[in-house]
């Protein structure tokens, strides 16, 4: 444990050792998937907070918390007990966009299965800070030490310091997510409409009819049969295929 009165020279060397785990966390969040992103991010964080043995990563599906990270298997049960009484630290903090620190200790009559399941694991204390992205993303990053009182307000100021890195890095992975979808929605679309113009020449060529007709006539084809245009068109150029061979 590092007390708040920590000396002068100890608080640089903190911050200089800070400052080159950040930077290895900067290059290990270059992951395109979230999930990548969110197990690097409490990877660093065991290795570089004090105290911190554990770590997690909560959000909140509506009123529900669900672990997307963690650290180590343990954190996993540790955090079920809570999402199951439905509080806890973890929910507390991605609920209410503030820090919960404290001893699980203190958590006895607060949170009775989570400090339950937590002091079977060994965990002794917890600091959860809030993880927003946003206006529809709430969660909250979770260390946990095997020490009564594993973290000080010097530790709340490095967390927030991760949290600032790492929110950057999930706002990054979610756009390139939705932006790559929409590519791919994209690339669908051009798809189909090749296949469908296809099925509009064959169509053209069969029946004698213009473009305009030999859609509609696909169109009719498509709702008489309540599938999908694209699913007409594409039958109907592969039936064109298999008369060639």
């Amino acid at each position: 444990m590092v007390s708040d009165d920590e000396p002068g020279p100890e608080v640089v060397r903190r911050l200089d050792e800070v400052n080159g785990h950040l930077t290895e966390l900067d290059e290990a969040l270059a992951d395109e998937d979230l999930g990548q992103v969110l197990q690097h991010s409490v990877d660093h964080l065991v290795s570089s907070v004090p105290g911190a043995d554990l770590a997690s990563v909560s959000v909140l599906r509506g009123d529900t918390g669900e672990t997307v990270a963690a650290s180590d298997r343990h954190v996993w049960g540790i955090d079920q007990d809570q999402y199951a009484a439905g509080d806890g630290p973890c929910l507390e903090a991605a609920r209410t966009g503030k820090v919960v620190r404290t001893s699980v200790a203190e958590a006895q009559q607060r949170w009775p299965e989570f400090a339950s399941g937590a002091s079977a694991a060994g965990v002794k204390s917890y600091l959860s800070c809030p993880l927003m992205i946003g206006d529809d993303f709430a969660g909250s990053l979770t260390l946990y030490s095997e020490q009564p009182h594993g973290f000080a307000e010097f530790d709340v100021a490095l967390l927030r310091l991760y949290i600032t890195a790492a929110s950057a890095a999930i706002g990054h992975a979610r756009r390139y997510a939705r932006a790559r979808d929409v590519v791919g929605q994209l690339n669908q679309a051009l798809e189909s409409r090749a296949v469908i113009d296809q099925a509009i020449g064959i169509t053209m060529a069969r029946s004698g009819l213009t473009a305009e007709q030999a859609f509609s006539e696909l169109a009719r084809q498509s709702q008489n049969a309540n599938v999908k245009l694209r699913e007409i068109a594409a039958r109907l150029v592969a039936g064109q295929q298999r008369r060639r061979t």
